[in-house]
């Protein structure tokens, strides 16, 4: 049994957040699912590789692979932000930047290489931590391969977390535990790069809320930046 429901970014990584966040709208379980196979464009993360080309000035053209927090750096303009945003939203931004410093500006970007294909497992498992999504597998698929459920885990409330293209980041708490009590519960969508999962040791009482605070505290670096497109990042 999957609860799913949409968190507006503003209130996932703001610093100023004082104060709670309004219960989210409610989405029903298959449109998520069947989200994973609408036809979006790619997103960049970190540790993937893009081609800047530089019609009216190849000299500046460049492969650079996006760092840990982020960005990519280039001549004139430094660095700049491209992770999750796709190649069409990042050379929208190069045309703007390089506005002021080429006279006519004529740029495209190329993804080249997808290296970002990666799952974050935390909470009570036995070896939380980031790790490669070898194809198609499930939450529950995930949790044994961070080492299973600890004795301190509380498997009908765990939380999946993804950002969705157009900048929203989507969240479930999954009932893992009803699915492996009976299979025709398990209605669970498959994971995809740089989704969250996390196991709690008790109940999730305040689901936005309990995100917004876990996820600055607790995601690898890489990933907080993928989450975190609010602010300067999508400036």
């Amino acid at each position: 049994m999957i609860r799913v429901s949409l968190i507006p970014l503003a209130l996932i990584l703001g610093a100023c957040q004082t104060v709670e966040p309004a219960p989210s709208p409610q989405f029903p379980v298959m449109d998520w699912r069947h989200e994973d196979g609408r036809d979006y464009s790619y997103l960049m993360a970190p540790g993937d590789t893009l081609s800047v080309i530089f019609h009216t000035a190849p000299e500046l053209n460049r492969e650079t692979v996006v760092a840990p927090d982020g960005s990519i750096s280039l001549p004139y303009i430094g660095a700049v932000q491209v992770s999750a945003r796709s190649a069409g939203e990042i050379r929208a931004a190069l045309m703007q930047a390089y506005a002021s410093e080429l006279k006519d500006p004529d740029i495209d970007v190329i993804p080249t290489g997808f290296e970002s294909q990666r799952i974050f497992v935390g909470g009570e498992v036995n070896a939380p931590g980031m790790m490669d999504l070898p194809g198609q597998i499930d939450p529950l698929q995930a949790i044994i391969m961070a080492g299973g459920f600890n004795d301190r885990a509380k498997p009908s409330n765990v939380a999946l977390m993804r950002r969705m293209p157009g900048g929203q980041v989507m969240t479930a708490v999954i009932d893992v535990n009803s699915g492996l009590n009976d299979p025709a519960l398990a209605d669970w969508t498959p994971l995809r790069r740089f989704d969250v999962v996390y196991v709690p040791r008790s109940k999730i009482a305040a689901e936005n809320l309990f995100v917004q605070q876990w996820i600055r505290a607790a995601l690898p670096v890489d990933f907080s930046f993928y989450y975190d497109v609010s602010g300067a990042l999508r400036d």
